[in-house]
Parts: structure tokens; sequence; C-alpha cells
């Protein structure tokens, strides 16, 4: 993604930047569309708003063109060292005004009656200084011009004298980039606009910020958005939120704001020479060094970094690297035994059996999965027919046993005995987890469904329910 920069008129003076305080200004549409050189720096989002949040705006234009005022929200900027405002916050909302204003200059219909009423407004001359190389951006940017386009219609010359003098913004100016990424997460931590894996987002570029090039950042950035956004939260939310969290014997029901600290860790960069760090930190330089030589141009041999499930996490560069890779991992999640094995049943069974498409057991099997992965993660491929059948047992006694599995039962098993996640994270072999002894079921504990039959069969194969 390239830096998009828009110019137009007023930086504070040089000498300002040495004022740490905030100091909020209220500032016009018009004030906003004529600001000068202000950029969409490259860990901001692409444009996502859709045409239901362009209409919203839009009513309630329209809704408040009698009033004295309206508050449109906030545009939170950061003065770089090259004399350039970085939206910090408010992005999807400046364009999207700055699509509104580049309709009302070419309606014709319209720029007619505002010349009747001698009424003037701006020339959108920093429309034409915008780039967008992010597909979804020009897409979104497209299809939403076109929207305020066919309702730019309903709008006369009062509504436009309103939208450019009486719509307002609360506009601030930040001249610390440490400021500015503290701003940007306290902010969007009381909002809807972002979800939690774009705070972290945020919160590892500042951690770039002394050991990478904008290059590397802006890379960094195309490859993360290149991800398949629904892939991108799933893996979060599913699967490491709960699984770093259950085997830390902790809650994970539902990924938020609120638990983004699960995927914050150490810098690599040496700040507090704590001497648990240092073996994460040998690790990543070592990789580092090794892919950098110029040998890896003769031989062509790169080291992915060994990531781990449950690992402190490596600020910045790290992180990215792990997230994309769990993404591939989780989004490939197929695991396999030998054929003619309890195990190859297990996992046919679970693809097939008429219940598999329920809530409940779709908690389930995310309870499977995520045990299954996390043994895999640590152990590879040994013993796997027999790790399959432990955690076959352990998460679907579960569904048998109950008539209605909910997110909070699938959470309060895997935190119960015989704490499969904590054993899993302590185990030094695979026979410190194979070997936990899990208690058969009483034919009396049973919920009888023919919706889990298949389920019931295989426990009795594998002598884990009693008559």
């Amino acid at each position: 993604m390239r830096r998009e920069v828009l110019e137009t008129n007023s930086i504070p003076d040089t000498k300002e930047k040495e004022l740490r305080e905030i100091q909020p200004e209220i500032i016009t549409v018009q004030q906003l569309v004529e600001t000068q050189r202000f950029v969409i720096p490259p860990y901001q989002r692409p444009y996502k708003w859709s045409s239901k949040n362009v209409n919203q705006l839009l009513d309630d234009i329209l809704f408040f063109k009698t009033k004295p005022a309206y508050r449109l929200g906030t545009i939170v900027y950061h003065l770089d060292e090259d004399n350039m405002l970085n939206i910090v916050d408010g992005q999807q909302r400046t364009i999207t005004l700055l699509l509104i204003g580049l309709a009302i200059q070419n309606n014709e219909i319209l720029q007619e009656k505002l010349k009747k009423a001698k009424i003037s407004t701006p020339k959108l001359s920093v429309t034409s200084t915008l780039s967008f190389q992010d597909p979804q951006s020009k897409e979104n940017i497209r299809d939403n011009y076109f929207e305020i386009e066919r309702r730019i219609n309903d709008f006369d010359e009062d509504t436009v004298q309103f939208f450019y003098e009486r719509c307002e913004m609360v506009k601030v100016v930040l001249y610390d980039i440490s400021e500015a990424f503290q701003f940007f997460d306290s902010q969007n931590a009381r909002g809807v606009d972002l979800f939690p894996h774009d705070l972290l987002k945020a919160f590892h570029l500042r951690e770039m910020l002394d050991s990478s090039t904008e290059s590397e950042r802006i890379a960094t950035v195309n490859d993360w958005e290149n991800m398949e956004l629904d892939a991108l939260k799933k893996t979060f939310s599913h699967y490491l939120f709960r699984i770093r969290n259950w085997s830390n014997a902790k809650s994970a029901r539902k990924f938020s704001k609120d638990d983004v600290d699960v995927f914050k860790g150490i810098s690599p960069e040496v700040k507090e020479p704590f001497p648990f760090a240092s073996i994460y930190r040998i690790s990543h330089f070592y990789i580092e060094g090794y892919n950098q030589d110029f040998n890896r141009k003769i031989d062509g041999k790169m080291m992915p970094y060994p990531f781990q499930l449950d690992q402190i996490v490596i600020n910045g560069k790290r992180f990215f690297e792990m997230i994309q890779h769990y993404v591939k991992v989780i989004n490939k999640l197929k695991f396999s035994s030998k054929d003619d094995t309890i195990a190859q049943e297990i996992l046919t069974t679970l693809d097939t059996y008429s219940g598999k498409d329920r809530t409940g057991d779709k908690y389930i099997r995310n309870l499977f999965d995520c045990a299954l992965a996390y043994y895999v993660d640590k152990f590879g491929m040994v013993e796997m027919e027999r790790a399959v059948e432990k955690i076959f047992i352990w998460s679907y006694s579960l569904r048998l046993t109950m008539h209605s599995v909910q997110l909070a039962s699938m959470d309060n098993h895997a935190l119960a005995h015989p704490f499969i996640f904590k054993t899993i994270k302590d185990a030094l072999k695979p026979s410190d987890f194979l070997n936990i002894k899990l208690h058969p079921l009483q034919e009396a504990e049973l919920v009888n469904s023919d919706k889990t039959k298949a389920l019931k069969d295989l426990f009795i194969k594998m002598k884990f329910i009693y008559e």
C-alpha cells in the first residue's frame, strides 16, 4: 500500500511540535476537505464503509439540516517529521465526506442552483491526488460514490450549505508517534468500527518502527490485508485465543478488544533485560541472521521461525509471521490417520454424523479441533491415532451427556478435570498426555438422540460406555 497524500492548505507552525498537550479544535466539513497535506498511513485499514454506512450518514445530514450544527465525530492526525498529517482516527468518514463533496461538485443541476443562490463550494482538487492500491478500497470507493451520486439529488442549496458550514468534526493533532498509537488504541477500544485484530495490527506495527524500514512495514500490512477476513477472524477467535487461554487455565468464550493483551509479548529489541526473554531474542536474531546471510542467495534455503501456539509472542514482525502461519494451518485444518483404524473412523464420523451441523455440535467440534491442533503443533504426528481417540472421548462425552451444549458448556469443559489443554502444555513427551485417565460413561448419563447415534456407537466400540 502506497502512502496516499491529500494536499490542501494549513500546517501548524513547526514550533508547535514541541507542544505535548492535546488541543481539540472544532472544524467544519469545508475546513476538513481544504486541509493540506494529509496522509493515510500504512497501519490503517482499507476503506471498508458499505452503502449502508454511507446512506446512514446522508440520512443524518438531511435530517439535521435545519439544526444550528451537527457533529460528525472526531478526526485525529499525527503530524510527522515531514509535516504530513497522518490520519490516526476518522479515515472512513473523511473519505466518505470527500466523496459527498465530489458528488456535489460534479452534479450540474445542483451546481446551477448553487450558482443562482450565490453559494460557493470548495474546489476539491485534493481528490485528484488520491491513489489507492488496495482492491477492496477501490471497489468500495467506486460503489459508494455511485450510491452518493444517486442520493445527491435529494440535496438542495440549503443542504449543501449545511453540509459544508454547519456539519462539524473535532480535530485533534498529536505530535508524537507513540501518543498517536495510544490514542488510536484507546479511541477504537471504545468503538465498534475495528475488530480486536485491527488494534493488534496497529500495536505490532508500532513495535516495528525502530527495527524496520517503511517499505517493510508497508509489505507487512499488504500481506495482512491480503488475508481473507473471515479466516483471520476465525483463526483469532475460534483457535488462537481459545488455545492460548485454555492452556493457561483461563476462560475463552468470545474474543473482544479487552483480550488483545493475550497477543502482546516481548520486543526483540532489548528494552528490559529479563532473563526469560533471552531465548526468544536469541532465536529471533539467529533466524534473522541466517535468512539474511549472503549464502541464502546461493542455496535458496530459508529458515522459518519455529512458532508454537502457546509461546510468548515476539512483538512486531514475528507476530505478523505467526498469524499468517496459523491462518494457513487452521484454514487447512484436516487431520488424517491410517486407514482401518479407530482414529480414521472417528474423523470420518465427525464429518458425516447427522447432528454435526447443530450449534452445540459445532462447539464440540471446535473443542476437538483446538485440542488436536494443539497436540499436533507440539508433537507433530507422533502417536496421532491415540491422540485422536483420547481427544474424541474427552470432547464428545460432553455432547452425549447434555441436551443443549452452549458456549459456556464448551468453555467450562475445556477448563475442567482432566485439564486437557494444561496437560498438553506441560507435557514433555506424547505419553505425558496420552496416558491421562478418562472415565467411561454410564448408560444412565446419556441423552438419547438419533442425531448422535453414530457417536454413541463409537463410544461403545471403544469400551467407553457401560451398561
